[in-house]
C-alpha cells in the first residue's frame, strides 16, 4: 500500500524476524511507513517511493556471504537521514568505508549493557539519564564493525560491541548494532520517536486518514464488480466488511462458513451479531460435513490448513456462483498472517506456518482479493473497528483462527473430540470472564492433546483426554507471554472442566511464550 498524502518512511527489510516490530513502533507514533525486500528496492523504487527516512532492518546475513543483502549504492546520495539497525550497521558500515569482522570473542545475544562514548546526541535524547547511565538493550550478532565508515562517531559501548551507537551527524546517518524496537530494549521506542522528529515527520497517519484512504482504494479496485466477503465474525472479518460496506454497500455480499470447527454455540451468536447490527447481505452457509468429512484421518497440521484453505475457496466459489458470480473475494488478512506465512512482498524472512487466507486464489476462479486490512496489526484493526462504530462486543473478541478448532485439536481430528473441546473451551471462558480477566488477555483457548491419561473419578478408573489451557498477553500477536493466572484460578478452572466435561480428566497450563512457540497449538 502506497499513498501519497503523507510523508513516507521506508523500511528496508534485510530479512529479520522481527522488522514488522520496527514498523509496529513508527506506526504508534503515527508516521506512515511501508517495508520493502532489499531485493525489490532500486532506483527507480526510491525516485517512485521518495522516501522522508529510511530504515535499514537486521537480518541473519553477513556481509561477507556471496550475494550478501546490500541496499542501492544510491539511498546513502538522497540526503534523508537513515538508521541503520544490527546487520542494519554493518551493511552501511561496509558500504561507506568502515569494516566488518567474524566473532573474536565479540558476538553478543540477548540482554546487554550500553553506555555513552561521548558528546550527547540528539537521536538519543532520553537516553543515559539515570543514575546508572547506561541502557538496557537487546543483542543478536555474531559479525561485528570492527571500524566506522569515514564521517562516523562513536556515541556508545557495550562490552562486546566497541561502537553500539554511531553517527555521521552531518548527514543524519545513525547506526545501532542492539535492535530498538524488541521490548527487551526498554527505552527503544524513544530512540525511534527522536529519529522521527529529527527527519520531520507530522505523525499524522492516523485511523481517520487510513479509513479514508482505504475506502477510496477499495472503491477504485472494485469499480461496478460485486463481492463476496468471508465473515467469521471474529475483529478481522468483522472490520473488513462493515469498511467494503461503507465503500461499496450493496455491492457486497458476506459468507459465513460453518466448517463445524467453531466454538460452542459460535454460528448462532455470529449470525445473529450481524442481522441485528448491520443490513449486510449473508448467507450462512453450514458446510460442517463437508470439511470434517475431508479432514477425516489428517494429523500433520500444515496439511489440515491446506486443506481447510482449499476447502474455503471451494465454498465461495460455490456461494458465489449461486449469486449470480463475484468478481472479487474479501478476507481479513492481518500483517501478522502474512509475515509467518510469506515473506512480505517477496521478502527474505523465513516462513513460520501457512495461513488459510495467505497465498492468492486458484485462477479457475477468476477472481481477485480484497484485502484492505493486510497491512495493519491486530491492535490497528481494532483502532479502526472504533474509528467505523462497531460495538465493543466486536472490537474486544479474542482472535480466532480461520481453520477454528482444527488447530486446536493436535493429531487426528474427530466429532467426539470436537465436542469435548467446545464444552471444555466454554467453561475456561466462562470463568475468565467471571474473574474479570478477559480484557486483559490477549488470547485464551483449550487445546485437546492426542493422548489419554489414567485418572480416578468416583472410585473408579477413568481413561480420558487431557486438555491444556492457553491465555497470553500480547499487543500484536507477534509475540506473546503467557498469562500469570493464580494458582487458585487454574485449580479451580481445572476442577470445574474436569467435572462438568466428559471426557477429560486431566487439565494442564501452557506457559510457553512467543517465541518460541506459536500461540496456537498448530
Amino acid at each position: 500500500m502506497s499513498t501519497p498524502d503523507h510523508d513516507r518512511l521506508l523500511i528496508i527489510d534485510f530479512g529479520s524476524q522481527v522488522t514488522q516490530l520496527i514498523a509496529r513502533r513508527l506506526r504508534e507514533l503515527n508516521v506512515y511507513c511501508e517495508i520493502h525486500p532489499f531485493n525489490l528496492v532500486d532506483d527507480a523504487f526510491l525516485d517512485a517511493f521518495d522516501p522522508k527516512a529510511v530504515i535499514f532492518s537486521g537480518g541473519p546475513a553477513s556481509v561477507f556471504a556471496d550475494g550478501a543483502p546490500m541496499p542501492p549504492a544510491s539511498v546513502f546520495e538522497r540526503g534523508v537521514p537513515i538508521l541503520g539497525i544490527c546487520y542494519g550497521q554493518q551493511v552501511m558500515m561496509h558500504c561507506l568505508g568502515g569494516q566488518v569482522d567474524r566473532g573474536h570473542g565479540t558476538a553478543e545475544f540477548g540482554r546487554a549493557f550500553v553506555t555513552p562514548a561521548r558528546s550527547k546526541l540528539e537521536i538519543l535524547d532520553g537516553w543515559f539519564e539515570t543514575d546508572q547511565d547506561r541502557e538496557q538493550v537487546w543483542m543478536s550478532h555474531g559479525d561485528h564493525v570492527s571500524r566506522i565508515a569515514p564521517g562516523f562517531e562513536v556515541y556508545g559501548t557495550s562490552p562486546n560491541a566497541p561502537f553500539a551507537i554511531t553517527a555521521d551527524t552531518s548527514r543524519r546517518f545513525y547506526a545501532v548494532q542492539f535492535h530498538p524496537e524488541v521490548h527487551h530494549t526498554p527505552n527503544g521506542a524513544k530512540l525511534y520517536e527522536n529519529f522521527v522528529r529529527l527527519a520531520g515527520f507530522k505523525g499524522d497517519w492516523t485511523m481517520g486518514a487510513y479509513r479514508e484512504e482505504a475506502v477510496a482504494r477499495i472503491r477504485e479496485q472494485v469499480g461496478g464488480g460485486r463481492v463476496i466477503c468471508a465473515l467469521s465474525g471474529g475483529v478481522d472479518s468483522s472490520v473488513a466488511a462493515v469498511l467494503i460496506h461503507e465503500a461499496i454497500g450493496e455491492q457486497l455480499t458476506c459468507v459465513y462458513v460453518d466448517h463445524g470447527l467453531m466454538r460452542k454455540n459460535e454460528s448462532e451468536q455470529v449470525v445473529g451479531m450481524f442481522r441485528e447490527h448491520y443490513n449486510l447481505p449473508l448467507i450462512h452457509a453450514d458446510e460442517s460435513d463437508l470439511f470434517l468429512g475431508k479432514l477425516e484421518g489428517v494429523s500433520d497440521p500444515e496439511t489440515k490448513r491446506k486443506i481447510i484453505g482449499g476447502l474455503f475457496i471451494d465454498v465461495f466459489e460455490k456461494y458465489a456462483n449461486e449469486i449470480g458470480g463475484a468478481d472479487f473475494l474479501a478476507q481479513g488478512t492481518l500483517y501478522p498472517d502474512v509475515i509467518e506465512s510469506v515473506s512480505f512482498s517477496g521478502g527474505p524472512s523465513v516462513t513460520i506456518k501457512s495461513h488459510h487466507n495467505v497465498g492468492g486464489l486458484p485462477e479457475r476462479m477468476n477472481m481477485q482479493l480484497v484485502e484492505p486490512l493486510r497491512e495493519l496489526f491486530k491492535d490497528e484493526v481494532r483502532a479502526l473497528g472504533r474509528e467505523l462504530g462497531l460495538p465493543d462486543s466486536f472490537i474486544g473478541r479474542h482472535p480466532f483462527p480461520g481453520p477454528g478448532l482444527a488447530i486446536r485439536c493436535p493429531g487426528e481430528i474427530t466429532r467426539q473430540k470436537l465436542d469435548i473441546l467446545r464444552e471444555a473451551d466454554a467453561v475456561y471462558i466462562d470463568q475468565i470472564r467471571k474473574h474479570g480477566l478477559y480484557d486483559e488477555i490477549w488470547q485464551a483457548f483449550v487445546a485437546i492433546l492426542p493422548v489419554r491419561t489414567v485418572g480416578v473419578m468416583g472410585d473408579g478408573r477413568t481413561y480420558d483426554f487431557a486438555c491444556a489451557l492457553r491465555a497470553v498477553t500480547s499487543v500484536d500477536g507477534m509475540t506473546a507471554d503467557y498469562y500469570p493466572f493464580s494458582h487458585e484460578f487454574l485449580g479451580e478452572t481445572a476442577t470445574r472442566i474436569i467435572n462438568e466435561v466428559p471426557g477429560i480428566n486431566r487439565v494442564t497450563y501452557d506457559i510457553t511464550s512467543k517465541p518460541p512457540g506459536t500461540i496456537e497449538w498448530e
